[in-house]
């Protein structure tokens, strides 16, 4: 039997999750990155997918390990593959929007983060990586009442 052989470049897959407190002022949960690259810059919750699990999957593991929530529903919103979104390589990201509610335990900072905390929409900062697109892309979503 002949041996298979893949010749093209493989991207790495991630997965982000907007996790949204629809209050008077709407907020946006974020981490502060521990490591590097944009080490210090917020950014939503999310990491790469392991081998052996589906995009939902890495999106509940990753929220549990920077955030300490275990993830309700989440809501597929979008894909982002823009080269060069990521500097250390070709990476495409799934984003998941989840709605924070009242009877959850309260996040705090996990392994991956050195830090987080909630962000009225309307006054975000500098954001990692293309995370501001993103959460453009997800007031307006907010605004159109999707």
């Amino acid at each position: 039997m002949e041996k298979y052989s893949y010749d093209y470049p493989r991207p790495a897959v991630t997965a982000d999750i907007a996790v949204l407190r629809l209050e008077e002022v709407p907020e946006i949960l974020l981490i502060q990155r521990k490591a590097y690259p944009f080490k210090d810059m917020w950014a939503l919750p999310g990491g790469f997918m392991e081998m052996e699990e589906s995009l939902e999957e890495a999106a509940r593991r990753e929220l549990v390990e920077e955030t300490g929530i275990k993830a309700g529903e989440l809501i597929r919103f979008d894909t982002y593959d823009k080269p060069g979104r990521d500097p250390r390589g070709r990476t495409i990201t799934q984003v998941f929007v989840m709605i924070w509610k009242q009877e959850m335990l309260l996040p705090e900072a996990g392994s991956d983060a050195a830090d987080l905390r909630w962000f009225p929409l309307n006054e975000l900062p500098t954001l990692a990586f293309d995370h501001a697109l993103i959460l453009a892309d997800v007031i307006r979503m907010i605004r159109e009442g999707n």
